[in-house]
């Protein structure tokens, strides 16, 4: 037997509260535009050359109050200040950071980023040549992208 209008209706009202939460969805994928990716891209960017530079300023202006940075090998979790502080301090000296394959997903305020992270860097004890997945967690935040969160993983 064929199915009817009613049938087909009966569908998409079935479809559609079942995915109740697909509106939503839809509604900041469609509200994010090329000025979102583009300015998430330059707040990236910019951090990565903070870090090189060492540059506590732009450092503060780039990360939330609220951020977790979540380091790769050691695990280690810090803070904004501790964050901050371990670079403007040059207790850790970045010479190369690079990104590589990535990819940002818009969500509203946030902006989800993956990529692959190569770094050297080196102290008083070590170098390091690293390379890595990360995670990072960006909020729109008084019209500025600010890092809210950070995690590295082995790939």
């Amino acid at each position: 037997m064929a199915p009817t209008r009613r049938d087909l209706g009966r569908s998409v009202v079935a479809g559609t509260v079942a995915l109740g939460g697909a509106g939503p969805l839809l509604s900041w994928q469609s509200l994010a535009g090329p000025a979102d990716q583009a300015a998430v891209d330059q707040a990236i960017e910019a951090l990565r050359k903070a870090i090189l530079d060492a540059d506590e300023h732009t450092l503060r202006e780039l990360v939330a109050d609220e951020l977790s940075y979540g380091l790769w090998p050691s695990g280690a979790i810090q803070n904004k200040s501790k964050f901050i502080d371990n670079i403007a301090d040059k207790k850790m000296i970045y010479t190369s950071v690079t990104y590589s394959n990535p990819s940002t997903a818009i969500a509203g305020n946030n902006a989800i980023v993956r990529h692959r992270e190569s770094v050297e860097a080196h102290n008083d004890e070590k170098v390091w040549s690293v390379e890595f997945g990360v995670l990072q967690v960006w909020q729109k935040q008084d019209s500025q992208w600010r890092l809210l969160a950070r995690q590295g993983w082995k790939t």
